[in-house]
């Protein structure tokens, strides 16, 4: 999917003509994988009709549109490692859905491979259910494609980051779908793949593009420690180096920050400041192995040469030599006290490896031939197969499904034969169940976990070995959903729910036809009129799923159906009466939800001391106020709901409807105020919560809401739900509640 383009009647220029040339060149020269005389003719036919398909055509930022494929082939061959197939179909990735070209046009050009690859990177055109997001349904039959070819992924993830490399042209609204959508899928898929550096690239964009401020800061202060960290890296290898030299291991040492995105994310974890993240940089150790030595012998030589130089911090120790990460990453991680007692992360890996870690997928594969068992990357593609066959789910809910198989951290477990299994970090008993089949799952009601009695819901970790306990009369509990984690789980219990319930209503339906005809009744509305409101259900479905399960029986029906509800039922069309509003005058009539919003300007929020009048609400999930950051999404009853922009609600749902999405800005509020809460901690001493309440009330003028407090060990922490105006209020409240004596943080809850 490339990003918005124009036409343009203007001819190219003999100087783009020349850079297009050059750039062309350029891509041939980096593609390494492009070794005979038919793959340059492959990439040069490629090239000349996508050239002549896409002329006239310029991109948002006024540059001919060919340059943009030209750069995604080039990711293809220099970033990724892919062959003269994938290079061809960089190229062409936008013809069919850009110009008058079809897929069948590419197979008689260039054969059914290539045609089946630009198919699937192709924009998909279809009409979907009303509720359905159109972007997952597309995300969800590209998958079906990458099941058969996972290059179709390789090649749109390459599109996805050049997009992102070119995205300062685009309007913001459109910057910050485009940049959430990254961080809620491609990135986690991009790890999925293996390819280290487009996944922190890719992190990296979207940051900069959500958070402008931030990412200039720490891109700033990284920039800044950088003299201070290239001495601390020298005099720390200095005498690794030595050794490595004595020991004649062939290898290349280098100190390299971590990426802008790890640095934001582990301050907001761990919520603490840039200066307070000891570990910016880790040393990295390439080496050169020998024949005759199993690689992983060779990682754990240099680990011995390493620790007898600095200390090891054993607890930080990560092997990952032994048991290679699902996504093929093998490496060994260590944490040692360096000088001046900072801890220095070191990963030692050998040429393969890094290769790897770093083209991902595509190297995988060119040392395929060397591994004789089915890898883990094998094993989630097939995983991603069964997810894609169950037809019941729809698209919306395949996408939170899917985005559950990006696991970033894994854990090993073991079946009761010693066969290893890998589950995401979190995974419980149940979740290990439904991984060795469904069938267990299904009728799993305890497990063993090392030998010992353990519940379902009993979170699992490496190396824990488990046999499930099962028992035939067991049925998918609802409350099961809560606490699995694979998708595979999830999409199980559901599918068994909806069957049993469907289940229940045909047999339910059945035992109330069946005592209607003993009772010489026929199923009627006037009928199902007296029926729900005495059995308390609200519909005909909810009645015959009460009646299969035997939650309800009919020994009172004949009574139910003899007795007058007349009266009744003219109260409760009374009360209907009265709930519906009246209908008002054309002149009266509210036109904010009938305003069309125009997305190229920013939707003002007005304020208005009716809040039923306003043309907006405010998002439940992250309560924004004014001075916040914020974005919107267009419901369907016309109205904007205003979020965070570091909302995860808005990550989520600018990756399934970012159509929907409306930039907004704040207008002057001091009629209207917003609930925020605050939290707090410090030390607890008599008077304390007094003083607090007397800050907040009295002296800033603000409304409490609501004020919990707990106190344990001389130390005192709490939550205060207020009432404040924007956002600079409650930053002046923060100020003057820190002044308080034993008062140690207080801070604003997103």
């Amino acid at each position: 999917m490339s990003l918005k383009v124009e036409e343009d009647n203007t001819l190219q220029t003999e100087s783009e003509r020349r850079q297009i040339l050059e750039k062309f060149d350029d891509l041939v020269k980096s593609c390494i994988r492009c070794n005979s005389e038919e793959d340059l003719k492959l990439i040069t036919k490629a090239f000349n009709l996508a050239n002549e398909a896409h002329k006239g055509v310029r991109r948002k930022s006024g540059e001919p549109y060919i340059f943009h494929p030209i750069a995604v082939a080039k990711i293809c061959a220099q970033e990724i490692g892919l062959g003269a197939k994938s290079i061809a179909v960089g190229l062409l990735h936008d013809v069919v859905e850009d110009t008058e070209y079809t897929v069948e046009d590419m197979r008689n050009l260039f054969g059914e491979k290539i045609a089946s690859l630009i198919d699937g990177l192709t924009k998909m055109e279809g009409v979907f259910d009303k509720n359905s997001s159109l972007q997952a349904e597309n995300f969800r039959k590209m998958l079906l494609t990458l099941t058969d070819d996972v290059r179709v992924m390789l090649i749109k993830l390459a599109d996805r980051l050049h997009n992102l490399r070119t995205l300062e042209s685009m309007p913001r609204h459109k910057q910050i779908k485009i940049a959430n959508e990254t961080i809620y899928l491609y990135a986690p898929l991009a790890h999925r793949l293996g390819l280290y550096s487009i996944k922190s690239e890719l992190e990296d964009l979207s940051l900069k593009f959500r958070f402008p401020e931030v990412y200039d800061d720490i891109k700033n202060k990284i920039s800044e420690t950088e003299k201070s960290r290239i001495q601390f890296i020298t005099k720390f290898s200095l005498p690794i180096i030595q050794k490595l030299e004595e020991n004649n291991i062939e290898f290349e040492i280098s100190g390299r920050p971590k990426s802008i995105y790890s640095v934001w994310k582990k301050m907001q974890t761990k919520n603490v400041t840039f200066e307070e993240i000891y570990d910016l940089f880790a040393i990295r150790i390439i080496f050169e192995p020998y024949p005759a030595i199993p690689e992983k012998t060779q990682c754990w030589h240099i680990y011995s040469i390493i620790t007898d130089i600095y200390k090891p911090k054993p607890d930080r120790l990560r092997d990952w030599v032994s048991t290679p990460k699902a996504n093929g990453y093998e490496a060994l991680h260590l944490t040692v006290m360096g000088p001046g007692g900072a801890w220095v992360e070191v990963q030692v890996r050998s040429r393969r490896m890094d290769d790897i870690a770093e083209r991902g997928f595509a190297a995988h594969w060119k040392y395929k031939e060397n591994v004789s068992a089915e890898s883990e990357i094998d094993k989630w593609i097939h995983r991603i197969k069964e997810t894609l066959s169950n037809p019941q789910s729809d698209a919306m809910e395949f996408l939170d499904e899917f985005k559950l198989n990006l696991f970033a951290s894994e854990i090993y477990v073991f079946t009761p034969k010693g066969d290893t299994k890998t589950l995401p970090a979190g995974a419980t008993a149940l979740d290990f169940a439904y991984e060795i089949h469904s069938g267990i799952g299904n009728k799993a009601i305890g497990a063993k976990v090392n030998h010992k009695l353990a519940p379902l819901n009993q979170t699992l970790q490496s190396g824990d070995q488990i046999e499930i306990i099962t028992a035939e009369a067991q049925r998918p509990q609802r409350e099961w959903l809560e606490f699995v984690a694979t998708a595979k789980a999830k999409q199980t219990i559901k599918n068994a729910l909806k069957a049993e319930t469907k289940n229940r209503v045909s047999i339910g339906k059945q035992i109330l036809e069946e005592e209607l005809r003993e009772n010489g009744v026929k199923p009627s509305s006037r009928v199902f009129r007296k029926l729900l409101p005495a059995y308390e259900c609200l519909s005909k479905d909810e009645l015959y799923s009460k009646l299969g399960a035997g939650l309800i029986t009919l020994e009172n029906l004949n009574k139910i159906l003899k007795k007058n509800t007349q009266n009744k039922w003219i109260h409760y069309w009374g009360l209907q009466f009265l709930a519906t509003p009246r209908k008002r005058k054309p002149a009266e009539e509210p036109t904010t939800t009938t305003e069309v919003i125009d997305k190229r300007k920013p939707f003002l929020l007005k304020e208005n001391a009716d809040e039923k009048a306003l043309d907006y609400r405010i998002g439940q999930c992250c309560n924004p106020i004014p001075g916040d950051d914020v974005i919107g999404f267009l419901d369907k009853d016309g109205k904007v709901t205003v979020h965070k922009t570091k909302c995860q609600e808005v990550i989520r749902l600018s990756s399934q409807f970012g159509d929907k999405m409306v930039t907004v800005k704040w207008t002057t509020h001091k009629i209207l105020s917003f609930l925020t809460s605050v939290s707090i901690r410090g030390i607890d001493r008599i008077g304390i919560v007094s003083e607090l309440t007397k800050v907040i009330s009295e002296e800033l003028n603000v409304n409490i809401r609501k004020l919990h407090i707990d106190s344990h060990d001389g130390i005192f922490e709490g939550v205060i739900g207020l009432y404040v105006y924007s956002a600079n209020d409650l930053n002046n409240l923060i100020m003057n509640v820190m002044k308080i004596k034993g008062i140690d943080s207080v801070g604003s809850i997103q």
